[in-house]
């Protein structure tokens, strides 16, 4: 299976591109998109990474656990010497830049530290002098270097910028002394034609010129600013913020376009509208969200400030999105504008935690934090409770209905799935197990279903009366927390702790495809309708598109 969508906010230029990972520096061909080798030698964390201006070296700056900063050679792919980054009586240091003309030089900084290194290749060693700023003592953020080596620039959490010799090791000058950048200068770059772009935690994007660091032009920006990168000469850059926006910007008119986002926190869910493919929602914290699926672009944002969102439903007809929400309401919106329609007040005590629809388009089931599931008669005007069915004893993790409409199964934390009669409105089965129920599936000829959670097995149940017939091992490691069954009922799909989507024959009880490329725990899956793709969501923000490995 290939992995079609990973949406990530770096924008890198370099032939060789280092990703930081736990322990390991993982050192990556650019144009080949091959991993070149793996360079091991800090403890825990890892801080900063930068490439001396030839691409012969490479230094690597660790964590608290560490301290140390280590130079590479990347032609031999081993270390050449290291060193600890900063002094006993200061903090850790935790951004590093190379010089633009010279491969021997290059600066840390970090609490209190600023340190200018040179690099002795004959004797393996690389020898440190503090660079002096009198009584001023800051916490360095970000920091650039101009072209010519003649000065470099640190962005502060104080929200003030730096300007130091690199020659003399003195402070050159420092700004602004009135209206400091909010939350501090989290990143900073030197442009070619003179100036700096300066991006503070608070997403304001600045041009400015030292020695006033006034703005000359700036731009509010969705998110604090975590990276900026100039294109060739500056008259282009990209910008990376916090809540996972890619904007490219054009230095003359100063106006950003949104080119490349996703979620930043975990997805909580994703559905498909009734019978296509074309278009998919998701819901992550406040955040709902419909994406084209070829293209991976976003095409509407439904937000709540200060709410979490669990779960969300299309109905069958298209003209609303269902979701439900931590605060106990249940909000309903059009799926074109992202326009209330309405809102269900007090539908659950401790939130809504699970949510369907019913395909006549006449009823809501939710499922709540307490445990009921409640039935909900939608009409033109009015939102009607039909009836609390109180049997759960803990919280209702996933709904799925039958294609009549006349039963449903709700799957909960407690141990327990209930299959209800929603005609008389009453339980028809229970089925108990020792575990916490994450998902349920009803084959699609509604007289089994397939249930799994958090003791890794995937249960094979006869609807009528309740019994078991067969259990998988579904994972060596971690609870199983999404599942989705295809339409002919052939095959059906696992996500969960494992980061693994594992695609299984439903007959044969064997896993057929793994596909391998989350790096966070696995919330929900889904099949497309069509059996196209299955797309994939997880707890680190991630949507994961995979082509569906049969032909339908």
């Amino acid at each position: 299976m290939e992995n079609q969508m990973s949406l990530k906010a770096e924008v890198a230029e370099l032939e060789l591109e280092a990703v930081i990972g736990f322990n390991d520096i993982i050192l990556w061909d650019y144009k080949k998109r091959e991993l070149i080798a793996r360079l091991s030698l800090h403890k825990g964390k890892i801080e900063a990474l930068a490439f001396s201006p030839n691409d012969l070296y490479l230094v690597s700056l660790g964590g608290p656990d560490d301290g140390s900063v280590v130079v590479w050679n990347i032609a031999k792919r081993e270390a050449i010497c290291g060193s600890p980054a900063a002094g006993l009586n200061v903090g850790n240091a935790t951004t590093v830049i190379f010089s633009r003309c010279r491969d021997e030089m290059f600066v840390t900084a970090g609490n209190a530290t600023i340190r200018v290194w040179e690099l002795d290749l004959q004797n393996r060693k690389i020898w440190p002098t503090e660079c002096q700023t009198g009584p001023m003592k800051r916490i360095v953020m970000s920091i650039t270097m101009a072209d010519d080596d003649s000065f470099f620039y640190l962005g502060t959490t104080t929200g003030d910028i730096l300007k130091m010799n690199p020659r003399t090791k003195l402070l050159a000058d420092t700004g602004p002394t009135k209206d400091k950048f909010s939350l501090g200068v989290s990143a900073i770059k030197c442009l070619k034609m003179g100036g700096l772009l300066v991006g503070s935690g608070a997403g304001l994007l600045v041009f400015c010129k030292s020695p006033s660091y006034k703005p000359i032009k700036k731009i509010q920006l969705q998110g604090g600013v975590t990276s900026i990168t100039p294109r060739g000469e500056g008259h282009q850059f990209f910008v990376g913020t916090e809540e996972s926006h890619i904007y490219r910007v054009n230095f003359t008119d100063f106006k950003e376009t949104l080119i490349a986002t996703c979620h930043f926190e975990a997805v909580q869910d994703i559905v498909f509208p009734f019978g296509t493919a074309e278009l998919f929602a998701t819901c992550a914290k406040k955040d709902i969200r419909v994406w084209r699926t070829m293209s991976n672009r976003e095409l509407l944002r439904i937000t709540v400030p200060n709410m979490t969102c669990h779960g969300i439903d299309f109905m069958r007809d298209g003209k609303s999105i269902i979701s439900a929400w931590d605060d106990g309401r249940i909000r309903a919106f059009a799926p074109e504008t992202g326009r209330l329609i309405y809102v269900i007040n007090n539908a659950h005590r401790i939130g809504v935690t699970a949510i369907a629809t019913t395909s006549d388009c006449k009823r809501i089931i939710s499922g709540g934090g307490e445990g009921e599931v409640r039935v909900w008669q939608i009409s033109c005007q009015t939102q009607k409770l039909e009836e609390a069915l109180k049997e759960h004893k803990s919280s209702v993790s996933c709904i799925r209905v039958k294609k009549n409409n006349e039963e449903c199964v709700t799957a909960s934390t407690d141990g327990t799935c209930i299959i209800w009669d929603l005609i008389r409105l009453r339980r028809n089965q229970m089925i108990l197990a020792n575990t916490l129920f994450q998902c349920v599936c009803y084959h699609p000829e509604e007289f089994q279903i397939i249930t799994s959670g958090t003791d890794r097995r995937i249960a094979y149940w006869e609807i009528f009366d309740g019994s078991v017939i067969r259990e998988l091992e579904g994972s060596l490691s971690g609870s199983i927390n999404g599942m989705d069954i295809t339409l002919e009922g052939v095959h059906f799909v696992t996500g969960g702790n494992d980061h693994l989507v594992k695609v299984w024959d439903y007959n044969e009880g064997e896993v057929t495809h793994v596909g391998v490329g989350h790096s966070g725990n696995i919330t929900r899956i889904r099949i497309s309708p069509g059996n196209q793709y299955i797309v994939s969501v997880s707890a680190d923000g991630a949507i994961l598109r995979w082509k569906y490995p049969f032909t339908s």
